[in-house]
């Protein structure tokens, strides 16, 4: 018999093999990524880019939610073949870290005027409730992170193989139908464990969810790690346990662990998830090192008992899966009654995309009609709290004199787009204009059309505006046109939900990039000729001929 080949190793730690196997893990062997700060504030800032080591500007700067941008005029047929110095602009994407999407008056000035001075004015609000920069010059940092940090915020982990911001959902402990008001766990996982040298080199980036809300805004099946509120059959509140959710190239829905966690043991359950995915997690390709491939090999009954047995030494109690969310937009878009009697009011700017001025707008609004808290939602959204209810109209009325829509058009309301070829390295194609440019058609040609839809833009197939679950999903690539020359486009998902299916790829559906408005309006105006009574875009795809969906 031959010899059995022996299997290669995962680079797991937690199995002996701590030596370096590719050369992100060897820079953060070399010098934990935490330890940058000190040389941006004492080094680069004073010397200059040309000073900053370039293990550090494309490594470990992340861990400070810096990234350098695409140099302008760069097109997307490059962006695979150019190397990182080619690609690299002189100046950053910041990311400003919002757990939970919280931010009171004071924050949200202090950004709108980081923006202002240092950042040509940009802001973007993302899908992880984060607010994103450009234009950021290494010399400025300093002064940025002192004015950031004067009022409570931070960028520390907002990128890297770190664990990134906590989503929450916005409405915590006012939503009138909430399960459970998940701040206090979210705040206790954020100061014990962020900026941590336990949690700072972990395999690759970690995604946390935390939220009692029923419409479930915080997509806990795509995270990493998310705890959704749930009343057991005792009458405890605590939170159902999901983890290794992910989209990307390889997507993946989370597993339920089918345990009940107590919100006093929701940072202890944190923890030894995120220890198993440090020393557990697959070190050796870069591309199989989120959390959901080793979710995939082990399962989640094994998952469940390395996790009580070697992490937290107890088990812990079963517990009921979380209801269905309450309605078919996991959002907070509009005005709402809140449990006090208060109403907050949920508002749309076009596919998260703000600048400096704008941001102190919404702050001296906030101020004058609520409690000057307002926050950030997953769907690059912004909710203003704490507005009586004889002054919610007025709001409104403010609010949609900035063409911040408080009643948006379904196309509006429901349109994300990642931050694509404008700023980002990975990208092909444009994505944000491109999204405002496709609202505006959209809401002329089909003004009635009013049933829940989501159509999501990416410029890449990394999937940071979530393609595989909207009911139109936009893979930027380079495609062929009539003509036979290599322009921007798109290739088509359609029919996918968070917590459903992933969207559907019929063979061949592509679009260019001019002709995506024709072939939006064409296939739903099929589904509305077609569609059953309450049926939605997801289901109808599901049935529909190919040829329909061309």
């Amino acid at each position: 018999m031959p010899p059995r080949q022996r299997r290669r190793g995962e680079g797991q730690w937690a199995l002996g093999y701590r030596e370096p196997l590719n050369k992100n893990e060897e820079n953060k062997k070399n010098d934990d990524g935490l330890n940058v700060r000190d040389r941006i504030l004492g080094v680069y800032s004073k010397a200059g880019f040309d000073s900053i080591d370039p293990a550090d500007l494309r490594g470990r700067f992340r861990w400070y939610g810096l990234y350098t941008q695409r140099r302008p005029g760069i097109d997307g047929g490059k962006t695979a073949v150019l190397e990182d110095e080619e690609l690299d602009d002189r100046y950053f994407m910041l990311r400003v870290r919002l757990d939970g999407g919280r931010l009171n008056l004071d924050q949200l000035r202090a950004i709108a005027d980081v923006s202002s001075k240092y950042a040509r004015g940009t802001a973007d609000v993302t899908d992880r409730q984060n607010i994103q920069l450009h234009w950021i010059e290494i010399e400025s940092v300093p002064a940025i992170w002192e004015t950031l940090e004067a009022v409570g915020l931070s960028t520390t982990e907002a990128c890297g193989d770190t664990p990134r911001v906590i989503l929450g959902c916005p409405l915590a402990g006012i939503a009138a139908d909430e399960v459970i008001d998940a701040t206090p766990q979210l705040e206790e996982i954020h100061d014990r464990y962020i900026g941590s040298p336990d949690f700072s080199n972990l395999p690759r980036k970690f995604k946390t969810a935390m939220s009692g809300c029923t419409a479930q805004c915080t997509v806990h099946e795509i995270n990493d790690i998310a705890f959704v509120g749930v009343v057991n059959d005792e009458g405890e509140t605590g939170y159902d346990l999901w983890v290794g959710g992910g989209l990307s190239t390889n997507p993946m829905f989370a597993k339920r662990l089918g345990a009940f966690v107590r919100p006093e043991q929701a940072h202890e359950v944190w923890a030894g998830v995120i220890g198993i995915f440090r020393d557990y997690g697959y070190r050796r390709l870069r591309s199989r090192a989120r959390l959901k491939f080793l979710m995939n090999d082990w399962g989640p009954e094994r998952f469940r008992e390395v996790l009580e047995k070697e992490y937290l030494g107890y088990q812990l109690p079963d517990g009921p899966a979380p209801g269905a969310p309450r309605d078919a937009r996991r959002d907070h878009v509009g005005i709402h009654p809140q449990r006090d009697g208060n109403y907050y009011v949920g508002f749309a700017p076009r596919v998260g995309r703000v600048n400096g001025e704008l941001l102190h707008v919404i702050a001296d609004l906030a101020e004058e009609y609520g409690s000057g808290q307002v926050r950030t939602t997953t769907e690059q959204k912004l909710v203003i709290l704490d507005v009586p209810e004889d002054r919610t109209e007025a709001l409104a009325a403010e609010l949609e004199a900035h063409d911040l829509q408080v009643r948006p058009s379904t196309f509006r309301r429901q349109t994300m787009a990642c931050t694509g070829i404008e700023y980002c390295k990975l990208a092909i194609v444009e994505t944000k204009q491109r999204g405002m440019d496709l609202i505006e058609e959209l809401e002329k040609r089909l003004p009635d059309f009013d049933q829940p839809l989501s159509i999501n833009l990416n410029g890449c197939p990394n999937s940071c505006a979530r393609v595989q679950v909207a009911d139109i999903g936009l893979k930027g690539q380079l495609v062929t046109d009539a003509d036979g020359n290599q322009v921007e486009g798109y290739q088509i998902h359609l029919g996918g939900a968070v917590g459903g299916a992933f969207g559907k790829k019929v063979r061949g559906l592509k679009t260019t990039a001019d002709e995506l408005p024709d072939y939006v309006e064409r296939v739903l105006r099929r589904y509305q000729k077609q569609r059953g009574d309450g049926e939605s875009f997801a289901d109808w795809v599901q049935r529909a001929e190919q040829e329909d969906l061309k």
